[in-house]
């Protein structure tokens, strides 16, 4: 049997915890023709990305409402959520207004607003946001107030939605845990409000997110596919997904 690749491999992973609870490393390792610390790696990355939870001896399926912090999250699938991030920068004119949420994918758009974007107005809730863009000094940034949890490195609350509220935007721009036929699914269940806040209260609606996203549902529903104006994804959605993004009339923009 060939030697599957890095990618192939921990797909085939996810497919078996489809089908099984726990999988062993050992075993995935024979299975594979790799050894168990290159099977070991691949159970790590899958695991930070929120994907798995690592077991003894193995890995588990990750349960509904768990994730990784952002710490986390931004150091893993750089170059898909790079690649996105620069596809959405595109989206933005001069003198724009814009909303930008937390998260690990927003943070590396927010990066890339700061290298080549200029005259823009921008209101978060992420410190890591924020941060980011106040390397560009023609990018005035407006940061939310309300409770910080240093998990997100955000800010959240009824104080931080209604401060939203007071405020209207060319742009929304946010992230997700998950993305279905049914709608925008978040395990956060505190960034629920602030992504339909600012969804409400912007012309246009983005969501960035990478095709391990996909077909990914979670406790919370954050809006339906009709909230949004387009995607920003590093590959075509295919199968239920894409027929209800073009029944939606999103648009899908596919990074590089």
């Amino acid at each position: 049997m060939a030697r599957l690749r890095k990618t192939a491999r921990r797909e085939q992973i996810l497919l078996e915890l489809q089908h099984h609870p726990h999988v062993r490393t050992s075993e995935l390792a024979t299975r594979f023709g790799v050894s168990t610390e290159t099977v070991r790696r691949d159970v790590e990355a899958l695991s930070q990305e929120g994907l798995i939870r690592r077991a003894y001896g193995g890995a588990s399926i990750a349960p509904m409402g768990a994730q990784p912090p952002f710490g986390e999250r931004d150091r893993a699938r750089i170059e898909e959520r790079a690649m996105i991030a620069a596809r959405a920068a595109e989206l933005v004119r001069p003198g724009e207004v814009l909303m930008i949420d937390a998260g690990s994918t927003t943070h590396q758009f927010a990066l890339s607003l700061a290298s080549a974007a200029r005259d823009l107005t921008v209101l978060t809730n992420s410190v890591a946001v924020a941060s980011a863009l106040a390397q560009n000094e023609t990018i005035q940034v407006v940061i939310c107030p309300g409770d910080f949890m240093a998990r997100e490195v955000g800010i959240y609350g009824a104080e931080t939605i209604d401060f939203i509220a007071r405020y209207n935007a060319n742009r929304a721009f946010i992230g997700a845990s998950g993305l279905t036929a049914g709608g925008i699914t978040e395990v956060n269940r505190l960034a629920v409000g602030v992504k339909r806040a600012m969804l409400r209260q912007s012309l246009e609606s983005y969501l960035l997110v990478d095709h391990s996203k996909f077909d990914v549902n979670l406790p919370a529903t954050v809006e339906p596919l009709s909230a949004l104006t387009g995607l920003v994804t590093n590959e075509q959605p295919t199968g239920p997904l894409a027929k209800a993004l073009s029944d939606a009339r999103v648009e899908v923009h596919v990074a590089g």
